[in-house]
Parts: C-alpha cells; structure tokens; sequence
C-alpha cells in the first residue's frame, strides 16, 4: 500500500519522516525566527504527527547555521505579531499529544527558540551551540513561557540569573545544570532520530510545565530594587524579576497568562521600541551603499599605532584584545615608557576585578611592541595615527609615513575633526589614506568613525568596516567635514547648553536636567572630562568663518580664557578638588556668566528642565538632519548608532533621530520654527525636515 503523501505545512518548515519519527525543518533564513509562517508550520506539523497512525515522535531541527534566533522581531508591533498560532497554542498541542517531541539544537537557540525547545519533551544539542532568553537586552521579557518553564527546569535563582542578565550558556553548561538532556558529538539528525524513538518506546514524555517548583528563597524586592534605574533596560529587568516571582507564586497556566501580558505591555512600551531600533541600526551600520559586489578586502595581520597616549594606548590594546599584533611607535623614550606602564596598569585593573587571567594579560601584553624607530612599522598593514591634534604635525607625519610603510598599507588618521582630504593630499597615496576615528577609551567604547576621503577606495572602506567588526567595534562611515557626524552634531549641542546657562540656567541644573533625561554625562562636566581647550582651539580656528550675524555665546571662551580647561587643571565649567573627579559649583563661573550675559544685553530668567532638554536635543536632531542631506551620514539610523555608542545618549530612547520620529517630524519642525522665532538664525530648519514633513513622512530615512 502506497503511503499517503506528507502534508505541505509553509514555505519555511519542511516535513520529512524517517522510519516513525515525523522531522520537522525550521527553515526560515538566516536565524529560523519563529515568524508566523513558521509558528503556523510547527503547529500544522506537530498537530498531524500527533494524528498520524505512522509517526511514534517528531524531532525538530534548524537549517543552516542555527536551530532558532528566536521571534521573527521584525514582526512586533505588526498583525503578524497576534496571528495565531502563537507559542503558546504551539506548546499546547505538545503537551496534549501522547508522542515526544525532541528539540535538536546546533548553533543556537536563543528567545522564542528557546522557549520552544523548552515546551518539547526532550532537548538535544551539539557541544558548539549556545542556548540562551535574551529578550531583555531588546527590552521585554521571554513571551512564550520563558520565565515560567526555566525556573521548572534549572531552578529559580539560576533562571532568574540567565533570564535577567540576557547571558547565553554554551551546551556543557547546559547539560550540568539541566537545560538539554544529552550532547551530540556527531551528526545530529540521526542521533536525534534515534533518541525520539527510544523516548517514543519508553513512553517518555517529561514536561516542564508538570514539575514543582519549590520555594527558592529569593528575596524578589531585592532583585528589583537592585536594578540600576539608568540600565537602558532597567525595566525589562525589573519585569523579568516579576515574571520569575509569579513562577513561584502563580499556577503555571496563570504564570504563562501573566508573563504575556507583561510582554504585551513592554513590546508597545518607547524603550522596547527605542532598543529594537538599535538592534536593526547597529546590524544595519556596517552595510556601505553603492559598495561593489566583491570588492576585496585586505589582509590587517600587523597594526602599527603612532603615539603612546591615551588614546594611542587604547587603539593598542583594542587590536590586542583581538588577538593581532601591534608595534606602538613614540617619539621619545620616557613618552613609550608612559604609554606601556599605562597599557600594564589598565590591563592590571582588569585582572584585579577577575576578568581578565594573568596568562591572558601576558598574551596580549606580548602582542604589543614598543618602538622608537619607523623602520619597525614599515611591514604593518594598517597604520594609525593617533598624535596631537594639529594639521602641520599630521600632514609632517602622514608624509614620513609615505616614505616608511610598504605599497599597499592603510594609513589612517584618528581625528576626531580635521580635514583628511588635506591630510591625504600630504601623500602620493591618497587611495590609501582613511580615518579611524576612535573614541575614548579606545579599548572600551564600541563606536569607530570610519571617514572616507575624497580619493579613499572602495577596497580601503570594506577592509576598514571589516576590520572594525573585527575587533569588536561599531562601525559607521560617514563622509569629510569639521568634526564629521559626531562632533558636528556636539557643537551644536554645546551651543545651546551656553546659550541656555547665559540665559539664566546654572552649569548644574542644565547637566542635571540632561542626565534625568538619560544622558551618561552633561554636556559642561563632559567638556571638563574631555578637556575644554580641545574644542576652544577648534572655535579659535574657525573663528574666521563664523557668520557675523549670528549669536555667539563668549562664557566658554572666557572660560578657558582664565586657564580653565577642565579636570587636568582643576577648573572648568566646575571646580575640582585635588584628585577628585567630582565637580563642584563654582562663585567664578557664576561671575564669567553674569558679565558675558550683561554685554551680550541679556536679562538672565528662570528656566526650566524641559527647556534645556528639548533646544539640546532639537539642537542635535537639526544638524543631523542636515548631516544627512549633504551625504555626510549614509542613514539617520547611523546617526542614532554614533550617539548611543559615543556619546552616551540613552539607548532607552533610540538615539536623537529617533527620538524626533517618536515626537513626530511635524511636532519638531514646529518646535524648531518657534525656537527660531524667538533665537533667530541657528535654528533655521534643515531643510530635509522641512521636505520629510511636507511629503507627509514620519522617518527621515525615506
């Protein structure tokens, strides 16, 4: 008798049987994201394996590189989202068949993947897979039963851990602690095949879901409570703590019912959106517009780095870090000396909070080698100058290394502002020639601006945007221009907070009203931290270029007038003690302002915190829009990417471009038009805005 033939299920899960065990294919590129078609297909396919008089199992494995990323993301917030089946209903037809449903995990299985391997009887992995509920660095909590099965199944308190954290395990800790039943060191399929019809014939159906949970003693409030408030997913946090705590208090069914109505909340909720946002952003930034198909990229075995700093050192240690060697190359002996203690010590304090081994501190210790010689960098692949920030000493520079590096070598420039296309004019290789700007600590913060010159090739940026993937940075290209995306768009920013403190508002309230609404630092004591004479030369350079007709705010230069440049002198914009990092209110400051308000003509008044906030961030979202109309950023959503990773905007709200697409482009236009009735010529709307608006747009990208 002839077989009937198997059900076509969706166009991403594929059925096979094999024997008496019903396989089921995720195959919905590139994660397997539970999407619709696929909840749909699992459900379709388990439901007629369960009524099938030929099938005694079914298994489930992932195509290509992964069982499960998880939730299709893409369709939150959408239709899609609510079509049933839903997880849940998937789950349901597991536990009320009478076969055993084997989850066959390679790769990983992360979110609704793993919440799915959770529901089925059994779970099988490879040793190389991770499993991990990482919902709460998007903002949310696991919405298919996550926080109410893994405490059943690992404990409460290890749960908790991993839910709350977001951190995967790989698959030996998996199996110690109770998530998979068994590793498979060969091929999975038929392992796993083979496990399902021994389950099968033992009648072995083992559920989560049936298993008590005892009282683990955790103190929940503490948890909560413990939840740093400015954690961009402070709660998220807080909310998996909730979903964990009703595990153990709740039935498991009303434990599923209140873990998705907390997840419904949070997936419409600004910070799970402003954090989806950058999820797709940052994947979205290394991507180069108009880049050939198959443009070469060149082999960076060796980096050579010119100048033993702060920041020289960092750039050292980032490429170190990630395993490739360095030559650090100084002009004097006691500078080099300076520049490796300080490498030595920061690598010290690592080992001192137990993150870094002493044997891994040595290995990347000897990936560095100090230099005082140029002959030692001519064989590097990428070169990167990281030395004062003065276009005579640059081009000086970038001619010698001209003359020194091998034919083929990236030269790169680390400013944070200058003029590469003249910087590169200083060799016969302008080709060669691209900035790298990192941000400090170099070591530590994800962003690298990648500038591309006029004359820089194609070949150059696809090695850079590699490149910087590979060291574990954020890349985003942007184009030449005074302080390209980033502080450009700062000095705008700067300007208000002047503006605003000429005004009536003290150097405090307005860092304070900036920092209630998320950001890292205020912009006055950041201006201490970084140092205020970087940014006064930059104003004293291109003083001959500033329209004459427009406001100009002359306390920050008053400031650094009276030998104030920050934390390095022990005066700012605030004062400092001696070794302290603390800034203090300052009578000086106060008396700077009030005399730069009286010549100005200007009456001081109370202002207010929501003031402060909007004319800082309309300022930052203004030059934007404008960065992007002149091509020097390739997306508004790369904007956003810089700010969070750079400048310490809050990831909760998405970054400055995002944050004007959820006030609505048509609300900020209208703040930005009444700010420039009241302010005049700084705030004539960038004329993108304008067009967005008028089209009828709600996003910049178009």
């Amino acid at each position: 008798m002839t077989p009937a033939p198997l059900p076509e299920l969706s166009d991403t899960v594929r059925l096979e049987t094999h024997g008496r065990v019903a396989v089921l294919w995720l195959d919905s590129p590139p994660v397997n994201g539970l999407g619709n078609t696929v909840r749909r297909g699992l459900h379709d396919g388990i439901a007629w394996a369960m009524g099938s008089a030929d099938v005694d199992a079914v298994v489930v494995l992932g195509r290509g590189s992964a069982f499960s990323g998880g939730a299709d993301i893409r369709q939150f917030n959408t239709p899609a989202m609510f079509e049933r089946p839903l997880s849940r209903d998937i789950a349901a037809a597991i536990a009320a068949g009478r076969k055993p449903v084997v989850a066959a995990i390679h790769g990983v299985a992360f979110g609704g993947g793993l919440e799915f391997a959770l529901a089925c009887h059994h779970r099988l992995a490879t040793p190389s897979a991770k499993l991990g509920l990482p919902e709460v660095t998007l903002g949310l909590v696991p919405g298919g039963g996550g926080t109410q099965r893994l405490p059943r199944l690992i404990g409460v308190e290890r749960a908790l851990d991993m839910v709350q954290s977001g951190a995967a395990v790989n698959a030996r800790r998996a199996l110690e602690i109770g998530l998979v039943d068994r590793l498979v060191e060969g091929d999975l399929l038929p392992a796993a095949v083979e496990f399902a019809a021994q389950a099968a014939a033992r009648g072995d159906l083992p559920l989560a879901a049936t298993r008590a949970l005892p009282d683990a003693g955790i103190d929940f409030a503490a948890r909560r409570a413990a939840v740093a408030p400015k954690l961009r997913n402070a709660l998220a946090q807080q909310a998996v703590v909730d979903c964990v705590e009703a595990a153990t208090r709740l039935s498991f069914e009303d434990g599923l019912t209140f873990e998705r109505a907390v997840f419904e909340r949070l997936v419409g909720a600004p910070e799970s959106r402003a954090l989806r946002h950058l999820f797709f952003a940052e994947r979205e930034a290394p991507k180069v517009a108009g880049l050939p198909a198959g443009t070469a990229r060149r082999d960076l075995r060796e980096v050579a780095v010119l100048g033993a700093g702060t920041m020289g050192g960092g750039i050292a240690m980032a490429y170190a870090n990630a395993g490739i060697p360095v030559v650090l190359l100084e002009r004097e002996h006691a500078a080099l000396d300076r520049g490796m203690d300080l490498i030595r010590r920061n690598y010290g304090v690592t080992v001192a909070k137990g993150k870094l081994s002493e044997a891994d501190m040595a290995r990347r210790m000897a990936l560095i080698r100090p230099t005082l010689s140029y002959a030692d960098i001519a064989a590097a692949d990428l070169v990167i100058e990281a030395v004062f920030e003065d276009m005579a000493v640059k081009r000086e520079v970038f001619a010698r290394l001209d003359a020194v590096c091998k034919p083929g070598a990236i030269l790169a420039t680390n400013t944070s502002r200058l003029d590469i296309d003249e910087i590169a004019r200083a060799t016969t290789r302008p080709q060669d020639v691209v900035g790298l700007h990192f941000f400090s600590p170099a070591n530590v913060m994800k962003l690298l601006e990648v500038v591309r010159g006029e004359a820089t090739s194609q070949e150059v940026i696809a090695s850079c945007m590699r490149m910087a993937q590979d060291i574990g940075k954020v890349p985003v290209l942007v184009r030449v221009c005074e302080g390209f995306v980033g502080n450009r768009m700062l000095t705008g920013y700067w300007r208000e907070a002047w503006f605003l403190v000429e005004e009536g508002a003290s150097p405090q309230q307005v860092d304070r009203a900036l920092t209630d609404f998320g950001m890292a630092m205020g912009p006055l004591a950041m201006g201490d931290l970084a140092g205020l004479d970087i940014n006064w030369a930059a104003r004293k350079r291109l003083a001959p270029t500033r329209p004459a007709h427009l406001r100009y705010s002359k306390v920050a230069d008053r400031i650094c007038e009276a030998g104030r440049f920050g934390q390095k002198t022990g005066a700012g914009w605030y004062r400092y003690e001696p070794g302290s990092r603390t800034p203090l209110p300052d009578p000086a400051v106060d008396a700077i302002v009030e005399q730069c308000a009286a010549e100005a003509g200007i009456t001081r008044r109370p202002i207010a915190d929501q003031e402060i906030v909007e004319r800082c961030m309309l300022a930052l979202v203004n030059e934007g829009a404008r960065l992007l109309e002149e091509g020097i950023a390739q997306r508004a959503s790369d904007i956003d990417v810089v700010y969070v990773n750079g400048y310490g905007f809050p990831a909760s709200r998405g970054g400055p471009m995002f944050w004007a697409e959820t006030l609505g482009l048509e609300r900020t236009l209208d703040k930005i038009r009444a700010l420039e009735r009241v302010h005049g010529g700084h705030w004539v709307p960038a004329p993108l805005l304008v067009r967005r608006v008028a089209e009828g747009q709600v996003r910049f990208d178009a």
